[in-house]
């Protein structure tokens, strides 16, 4: 890997044209790819579907991942050529991070690029719940009016809410509660925090009127909000997802919207995306749904890209590889 002028270029590997594969996305464009391409003479493909995108990983240099495609351990072992994989975003649930550290090849993350705006996702749908504001519009929609909606709702300034991870998002989710005057409380196994009082996982779910979550999903977080867990909260109580649709068990919180005994949630992961056309929380009341655009803003899809451009970067030229998991 060499350059005139100080320009880097990576023209082959192995006797071969670099390849970038891009898994299916949905971004207004690659312009920041194509443009990283062209500086090292590398090969842009972009799959048009899942199908597509695992035909390309054999020979592909480096493999840029999105939440519409995996990365398994058979996927790692057809890897000829691969010198890092790269996540658009933080979640890394949809790699075989396992299998990426058995056969070599380094896993980078994009943490922080939308920040922000995930967090304000989650505390709106979170206010908004809470007012039972979907109750309202459903009513007005079917033409019911107003009947006994609300009356189960927590004055505000008493409202409990839970906040399930204290990482960058959550943080800011737990501070912009607090500073509404709202009683918050945090629970995290890993993540130290003093400015939120914090409180065991039970307690959290059985005492409060919201709760928030944001974790990562792995096999211990995976149907955290279990039916066990759900029958255990609060009556009335809601529930926002805007981490990963794995930590919940979507069949029991379906049941529990309908029997009443949850009052809302607001969802923008799900455990398949995007969601089948018969999946069972399409006739769930009272729920928020968003197709996973909670990292979304005129601002996001330029910081994203850019962190993933800045890592393929790194990986050409052979320097040290930023937000590494493996």
């Amino acid at each position: 890997m060499s350059g005139n002028d100080g320009v880097a270029t990576l023209t082959t590997v192995q006797n071969k044209t670099a390849t970038i594969l891009v898994a299916p996305h949905q971004f207004l464009d690659l312009d920041r790819e194509r443009r990283l391409a062209e500086e090292f003479g590398a090969e842009l493909i972009v799959a048009a579907d899942v199908d597509e995108f695992r035909a390309g990983i054999p020979e592909a240099t480096l493999v840029l991942v999105t939440p519409y495609a995996r990365v398994t351990a058979e996927d790692f072992d057809a890897m000829q050529r691969c010198i890092a994989v790269i996540r658009y975003g933080i979640g890394y649930d949809n790699i075989d991070v396992a299998a990426a550290r058995r056969v070599g090849i380094p896993v980078a993350i994009v943490p922080g690029a939308s920040s922000e705006e995930v967090a304000s996702h989650a505390l709106t749908m979170g206010l908004a719940l809470a007012r039972r504001i979907p109750a309202g519009q459903n009513a007005i929609a079917g033409q019911t009016w107003a009947g006994s909606i609300a009356y189960d709702a927590p004055r505000f300034s008493e409202l409990e809410v839970a906040v399930i991870g204290m990482g960058r998002i959550g943080r800011r989710v737990a501070e912009w509660y607090a500073a509404l005057g709202i009683n918050v409380r945090a629970y995290d196994p890993f993540a130290t925090f003093d400015n939120i009082p914090a409180a065991p996982l039970q307690e959290l779910l059985e005492q409060s009127d919201v709760i928030s979550l944001h974790l990562p999903l792995s096999t211990e977080t995976k149907h955290l909000i279990s039916a066990q867990a759900l029958r255990r909260m609060r009556k009335g109580a809601v529930i926002v997802n805007v981490s990963r649709g794995g930590l919940i068990d979507e069949a029991a919180l379906a049941e529990a919207l309908a029997s009443g005994h949850i009052a809302g949630a607001g969802l923008d992961v799900f455990s398949q995306e995007p969601l089948p056309a018969d999946h069972i929380l399409r006739g769930a009341p009272n729920l928020i749904m968003t197709p996973h655009v909670s990292w979304r803003s005129n601002r996001a899809q330029e910081a994203l890209q850019a962190g993933v451009v800045l890592r393929c970067r790194q990986a050409l030229t052979g320097e040290t590889l930023s937000d590494v998991v493996t």
